[in-house]
């Protein structure tokens, strides 16, 4: 198999109701493509999560990274590459990259994936499923982008509380992982991202939260346009992580 035959390619258009009042998509959509063109390559290459789930298992997201040069703009047409980077034994690194409608790389992500068995919510062993063929997919693509990286939050004073309601429950029962993306992201005013834009977005995902569970923010300014965020759960548990960086429009 070549390379470029590891490589799932995916078409999208910016759809007005994507995008924000600037007009540029927004980074909870991208997100959300970026899952689903990861669904589309497994399924293609035979580790959908339709076919997992036959044996109890799924996908779960570990951790993502997303730097952008710029976002597409409404009715714009734009490309999403995804590749398979290195498989572990409990873990693989995927990768993306955003193009323009010009085919030009405006950005790339980085995200970490476990395998996990539906009923005992344990890891499985990626290099032992279907006689460990998940590695012939393994693909050079360069993704010139630092992988995600460790965040610490030391702030426990909160900025806002959010409870888990119908919309951000998804077919698993658990809220969403697109929608603490976009729910961090409402952590900053609008008047924010008159001036800004988002450079870099990380998130790391530590457990679960469930419908009527009660989200708590806390955020440390880090300097040079970074924040780190940190969201807890029923006042506890911490849930996840994040990084954002802006950078001037």
């Amino acid at each position: 198999m070549s390379e470029s035959d590891k490589i799932g390619i995916y078409h999208f258009v910016a759809e007005p109701f994507h995008v924000d009042f600037t007009g540029r998509l927004t980074m909870g959509v991208l997100g959300n493509h970026l899952l689903n063109c990861a669904g589309f390559h497994s399924t293609d290459r035979g580790f959908g999560i339709a076919t997992l789930n036959e044996d109890n298992y799924t996908w779960v997201l570990s951790r993502l990274a997303i730097e952008l040069d710029e976002m597409p703009y409404q009715y714009e047409n734009f490309t999403v590459w995804t590749w398979v980077e290195n498989v572990y034994r409990l873990f693989t690194d995927r990768n993306f990259a955003i193009l323009n409608k010009d085919g030009k790389k405006i950005g790339y992500a980085r995200s970490i994936w476990a395998m996990i068995n539906i009923n005992t919510r344990k890891p499985a062993d990626l290099l032992a499923l279907h006689g460990g063929s998940i590695v012939d997919y393994v693909c050079g693509e360069p993704c010139p982008i630092e992988k995600p990286s460790r965040i610490k939050v030391a702030s426990t004073k909160s900025l806002g509380e959010v409870k888990a309601r119908y919309s951000d429950i998804d077919i698993n029962g658990h809220v969403n992982s697109v929608r603490y993306i976009e729910h961090i992201l409402d952590l900053f005013p609008i008047e924010f991202y008159r001036e800004k834009r988002i450079r870099r977005f990380e998130i790391a995902y530590i457990t679960e939260s469930y419908y009527g569970d009660e989200l708590t923010f806390c955020r440390d300014e880090v300097g040079d346009g970074a924040y780190d965020i940190e969201v807890r759960k029923n006042g506890q548990e911490v849930v996840c992580r994040s990084k954002v960086i802006f950078t001037a429009q």
